[in-house]
């Protein structure tokens, strides 16, 4: 008999909204001082330049008011849940085919404020997050849909500290949004017991079938900081080198992730 998967993690809307503000206004911030040869640099997401990673950042959460403008999807259940999203769409892993989105956006910092104004007037600072939207992998709840924004985010967030050494913030209630999010994907992609995944100070989750720990200190434990957990979920870094590099510690025979890292191929 497979073990039984969870019940789904539940989030706040209202909070969530709130986050995906705040770390885009720490992008948009960011943006303003970057110089021009800043803007040419090279980043870690294929031909990419800086710019075009600014500007796919910005129309990541323009999607949010796309989609809202598009006719609601009928049925009252939405196509796409929150789990479903990660293994739907690598959204946050560039498509090496895809055209440079800087391209049709020469002025960065109103498109910045365009999308940010569209953001503010299409969604309150209220209601339930229940209304559907037409996302491009299946209708998905407002509010799951915001949660994947803060995917897109903070792990774009990372990707732009990377290329340019800066120290863009994170918002702490859309790091530990993005962080559970990618945990509990691991937990209903390979359900079980037998390992405990340990980010603290945001997620706890259990998986991987075998011998279901109940009480006192679990024999299979892996640990490690919610970037490095983002990264090893996004494939920005590989499960051995973050071993090598203790920036990850695993106990127990079980506690090898490899073969089910990154989540978002």
């Amino acid at each position: 008999m497979p073990p039984a998967k969870k019940r789904p993690r539940a989030y706040d809307h209202l909070r969530t909204r709130t986050a995906v503000l705040a770390q885009y206004a720490h992008v948009r911030d960011a943006v303003t001082a970057l110089t021009p040869q800043q803007l040419a640099r090279p980043t870690r997401l294929g031909d990419w330049t800086v710019r075009d990673l600014v500007a796919h950042i910005a129309l990541g959460l323009g999607s949010v008011s796309r989609d809202l403008a598009l006719p609601e999807p009928p049925g009252p259940k939405p196509a796409t849940t929150l789990l479903e999203w990660p293994p739907a769409v690598a959204a946050v892993v560039r498509d090496p085919g895809a055209p440079a989105p800087a391209a049709d956006h020469p002025d960065l910092l109103a498109l910045y404020g365009e999308v940010e104004a569209a953001f503010l007037a299409d969604v309150p600072a209220s209601g339930t997050g229940d209304r559907l939207l037409p996302t491009r992998v299946g209708s998905m709840r407002l509010a799951d849909y915001l949660v994947t924004r803060t995917v897109e985010l903070v792990v774009h967030t990372d990707d732009l500290n990377e290329a340019l050494g800066l120290e863009i913030p994170y918002d702490r209630q859309a790091l530990a949004a993005c962080t559970r999010l990618l945990a509990d994907t691991l937990a209903d992609r390979a359900p079980g017991g037998s390992v405990e995944v340990r980010v603290p100070p945001f997620a706890v989750v259990q998986c991987i079938g075998g011998p279901k720990h109940t009480r006192g200190t679990p024999p299979n434990v892996v640990e490690t900081s919610p970037l490095t957990w983002i990264r090893l979920a996004t494939g920005r870094t590989e499960w051995a080198r973050a071993l090598e590099e203790a920036e990850v510690s695993a106990s127990g025979e079980r506690a090898d992730l490899a073969a089910l890292l990154p989540l978002l191929r």
